[in-house]
């Protein structure tokens, strides 16, 4: 089909975003680090449409609805919102600093798709229990979510290459690197972001269940991850509030915090539960 097509070159488009970033990092060439970013803004582009002709095509199917049903689709939205949450960072923090690792997990999730099960590939009907408007709601507001904590992670991995050794200052090793005040506020954003759309997700979730099974809430293994994702970003929000925890503690929890993510949206398909990406 014509959006498989689309998504396949996307995936080599966000490589190629990559290898710009990364070139732009080790020689601090502005003009690689530009040439990333307008490769970006191609790939999410690219990744946009190939989500709206997957939906066209549904439509031409008599299925009719938006891509985030399955695995293959989740990843395929998950890639785009890491992307265009990540441009919209960049633009507003002048720095390219994190790119390559965060345009990398784009790259990751859509080649990831690629190997999902060909049924997941193709369009399907709709089980009863995803023919629902919260669906919509619920998945993007969990995969925003998702993809704020991406760069969180990303971000935390800058912050601890460069500034991670006791007894560093906080200025950067290289140019290319903002100083740590900078990387340290970029985590705490990202994550207040996240945070706030992982919240709304649970709750959307939670008034579909009820529409779907009957109940707001029954300790699905999705669910309980999902909760604990959340307890584990709560906690890190509550000590950098309370306690003024910065720096390295803020960036282990932030990628503590990413791998719950991880286990909630892969590891918990291992278990037997109601959720569909399995």
């Amino acid at each position: 089909m014509i959006n498989s097509y689309i998504l396949s070159v996307t995936t080599f488009v966000y490589g190629l975003a990559v290898v710009a970033y990364v070139a732009a990092w080790a020689f601090e060439n502005r003009s690689a680090g530009k040439a990333a970013t307008i490769i970006t803004w191609g790939a999410v582009a690219a990744n946009l449409v190939g989500i709206l002709v997957r939906w066209f095509e549904s439509h031409q199917m008599g299925n009719g609805y938006i891509p985030l049903s399955n695995l293959y689709e989740s990843l395929v939205f998950f890639s785009f919102a890491i992307g265009a949450v990540y441009l919209a960072i960049e633009m507003r923090f002048k720095t390219r600093a994190f790119g390559a690792g965060t345009v990398l997990l784009a790259f990751i999730a859509l080649a990831y798709a690629s190997l999902s099960p060909e049924i997941e590939n193709k369009i399907q009907p709709l089980i009863p229990a995803l023919q629902s408007n919260w669906l919509t709601a619920h998945v993007i507001s969990c995969f925003l979510g998702y993809a704020a904590f991406a760069i969180a992670f990303a971000v935390s991995v800058v912050y601890l290459i460069k500034h991670g050794k006791e007894g560093e200052d906080a200025k950067p090793a290289s140019t290319f690197i903002p100083p740590a005040e900078t990387l340290d506020e970029l985590i705490h954003q990202t994550v207040v972001f996240g945070f706030f759309f992982l919240s709304v997700g649970i709750i959307t979730g939670a008034v579909w269940a009820n529409t779907a099974w009957g109940r707001y809430w029954g300790w699905d293994p999705k669910e309980t991850w999902s909760l604990i994702t959340w307890f584990i970003y709560a906690a890190m929000l509550h000590v950098r509030l309370m306690r003024g925890w910065q720096s390295k503690r803020l960036a282990w929890f932030a990628i503590a915090g990413f791998a719950a993510v991880l286990f909630t949206y892969f590891g918990v398909n291992l278990l037997p539960g109601l959720h569909s990406y399995q």
